[in-house]
């Protein structure tokens, strides 16, 4: 059974630093794409930043570069968000998900097969 469990989410000031975790279980981690998504409350749901575990390539959003590095652990098959310089405006829920490629990894929901459940990320201002 696929599972990916997101945590790390919590409320912080702007300026400040979280780490979210996709612990992934259920398939062969080195065969998939990993990605980050949010959703704001009234907006759609966009992704943030992805990355294909085979070759460690990576696509992220043009409002979080700089801010925000993608990373995996293969040997405990997570993939970390690390987040900084957080803005009242990254506030979201924040799912990862997963889907099966050789390719470079895609920021499109739909191209995805498996999700977690989302972290809550609030960021004061």
């Amino acid at each position: 059974e696929v599972q990916l469990q997101a945590s790390g989410g919590g409320l912080v000031q702007a300026g400040g630093s979280l780490r979210l975790s996709c612990a992934a279980s259920g398939f062969a981690f080195d065969e998939y794409a990993i990605g980050w998504f949010r959703q704001a409350p009234g907006k759609e749901r966009e992704g943030v930043s992805c990355i294909s575990i085979w070759d460690d390539s990576t696509s992220n959003l043009d409002s979080v570069k700089g801010r925000f590095t993608i990373s995996t652990d293969n040997t405990k098959n997570t993939v970390f968000l690390q987040m900084n310089s957080l803005k009242p405006e990254d506030t979201a829920v924040y799912y990862c998900a997963a889907y099966p490629t050789y390719y470079y990894c895609s920021r499109r929901a739909q191209d995805y097969d498996y999700w977690g459940q989302g972290t809550q990320v609030t960021v004061s201002s």
